[in-house]
């Protein structure tokens, strides 16, 4: 099973949904990301047994694309209950996310920093999850590049592999576009059932915490819209 945007293409010219952007990093995140790593990081070289890691079997949360770390930091602060994985490709949303961890004592946090497909093909085991995140994915508004966009079939056909029945999918984007594009392709498959009903958004969970960049976009009148979908 491929979650390459473009099944069709060769394999050599892999579509990634990403572009790595090493932009400022302080030198606290790098400090981080060299002290703090062997605390909480995980390795994308070999497969994922929760029950390990974590030390305890608990429900299990992905986040894919957790940015600068704050929401995700917030959500398993606020449920110690829950064992929650984020993955993120750029480093000093992983090392502002590391010092986050260590400054609150938040334990129930591991994290890849690494490509999420490469993450959800060959590491986490199947039916292992009980939520997968993914808020505010890049959008890659130009028209030419929507082949990018991280929510195609095949991401969708990955994310059913993972959940448990009954585990939610839940999306959330400020992009009009991207959001009917996430409707149309998740109810395109047998494997989900629209938890608002078919054609509608759902309202945003009380877990979900509104993050400054989210802030700042309803302060443009950017709409945000949240999808959550049940595994079948």
């Amino acid at each position: 099973m491929s979650l390459t945007p473009d099944s069709s293409a060769p394999a050599a010219r892999k579509i990634r949904s990403f572009v790595r952007r090493e932009g400022r990093i302080t030198q606290a995140q790098k400090h981080a990301l060299q002290v703090l790593w062997p605390k909480y990081g995980l390795e994308a070289d070999r497969p994922l047994d929760p029950g390990q890691v974590f030390g305890r079997k608990a429900p299990l949360t992905l986040e894919i694309g957790f940015g600068n770390g704050a929401a995700l930091a917030r959500m398993a602060a606020d449920d110690p209950a829950t064992d929650f994985i984020g993955i993120e490709v750029h480093r000093p949303g992983v090392g502002r996310l590391l010092l986050e961890l260590e400054r609150a004592g938040i334990g129930n946090v591991r994290v890849y920093c690494e490509d999420a497909v490469q993450v959800m093909q060959h590491c986490l085991p199947p039916a292992c999850l009980d939520r997968l995140l993914l808020f505010f994915p890049d959008p890659w508004h130009k028209k030419r590049h929507h082949k990018r966009r991280i929510l195609q079939p095949g991401f969708i056909e990955s994310a059913a592999s993972l959940l448990r029945p009954g585990g939610i999918l839940h999306m959330a984007t400020d992009w009009e576009d991207y959001a009917v594009q996430m409707l149309e392709v998740t109810q395109g498959s047998a494997s989900f059932r629209n938890c608002a009903g078919t054609g509608n958004y759902a309202s945003r969970p009380d877990y979900r915490p509104v993050t400054r960049f989210e802030q700042r976009g309803l302060q443009l009148g950017h709409g945000v819209r949240d999808l959550l979908f049940e595994r079948t």
